[in-house]
This record gives C-alpha cells, structure tokens and sequence, in this order.
C-alpha cells in the first residue's frame, strides 16, 4: 500500500532537489525513497522507473524554467527581452543545476505526461516570439533558436564546470556575449538556401 501523503509530484520534486545537490546522473531511486523515508517499492506505486522519474523532472524543470523567462520578459522587446531572457536561463541553471541538466540531456518522456506539459510548449512560444520581434522568420528562427540555445548553454555548462579561469569575469564576457547576439540578430544574414551554386 502506498504511504499516505506519497504522490508522484512528491517523489518528483524529492528527486529534483535531489538533482540539484547530487547531480542528475547521480540520482537514484534508493536515495530518492530515503529522503522522503520510505523504502524503495514505495516510489513505484508512483513512477515507473528512474528514467520515469528523470522525464518528470525534466517537466518540472521546463515548468519552473519557463515559468522565470516569461516574467523576466514580460512586456520587453528588443535587447530588453533578449538580456531578460537569457539572464533568467543563466540563473536557473545557476539555482537547479540539476534540474536544468535535466532539460538539456536527452530522456525518454512518457508520451501522456509530455502532452500535458505546458512548459516545453511555452518555452517554443516564447522563443519564437522573442526572436519575431527582431523580424525574422522561417527558416532563419529555427536557426536563431538553435545559436541561442548553443550560446546560452555553453556558456552556462563552460561556466558550472570552471571552465571560465581567465582574470576577466564570466558576468563581463556574458554581457559582451548578448551584445554581439542582439547585433547579429538585428543584422541577420539572408539566406543563401535555394540559390545557384
């Protein structure tokens, strides 16, 4: 019988701060069922595995992620928007390394709580709309999201593992850094798909 009290968003969240002390990789359901005090069989009543449990945090974390963009860009533009945006990425993955590790590595999600999930969803939307403001469209946003995600990810992932060991602050590089993206996206280059070699 399941203990009283046990849900899935409780063994979810157990397993997300988990995450963000241990790392991702490091967590396992043995850890997860003593924190919450309970033994191992308990937590299957709730998820089916770890890899269940590591695609509900990485719902969470898109829900908590998304959550933080969309306030920090809330009624911005431009630059605005863009430096919001980023900056919030940047926190969130300061805050929940775990959980935000978790949204950057591929898990195989269950298909029903994937199409439930606002987050992921939102964070397209907001993406895109951020990036229409600079007046691009298809095929150039899709491109654009994918040199933002490069960009902020690197960053943050060069940045958690030391990688950053230069006198100059990693805070200085990453303004200069979302200067030349603001530049480059008011100056996007036009495609050259379609055209004679």
């Amino acid at each position: 019988m399941a203990r009283a009290g046990l849900t899935a968003e409780r063994v979810t969240l157990a397993g997300a701060e988990l995450a963000d002390e241990v790392g991702l990789g490091q967590v396992t359901m043995s850890q997860v069922a003593r924190r919450l005090a309970v033994k191992d069989a308990s937590l299957y009543t709730h998820v089916r595995s770890l890899e269940d449990l590591r695609g509900r945090i990485a719902l969470l974390a898109a829900d908590e992620k998304t959550i933080r963009i969309a306030e920090a860009t809330s009624g911005r533009a431009g630059k605005d928007a863009l430096v919001a945006f980023a900056d919030a990425w940047r926190e969130y993955a300061h805050t929940h390394p775990g959980r935000y590790m978790a949204t950057q590595t591929p898990i195989r999600i269950d298909p029903e709580l994937a199409a439930k999930a606002a987050g992921p969803r939102r964070a397209v939307e907001l993406t895109y709309g951020m990036l229409r403001g600079y007046g691009l469209t298809e095929p150039d946003l899709t491109d654009a999201v994918r040199l933002l995600r490069s960009t902020f990810h690197g960053f943050v992932a060069l940045e958690a593992a030391g990688g950053f060991a230069h006198e100059r602050s990693p805070q200085q590089s990453w303004v200069r850094a979302l200067d030349a993206l603001h530049t480059l996206l008011e100056h996007w280059p036009p495609s050259q798909e379609g055209d004679s070699a």
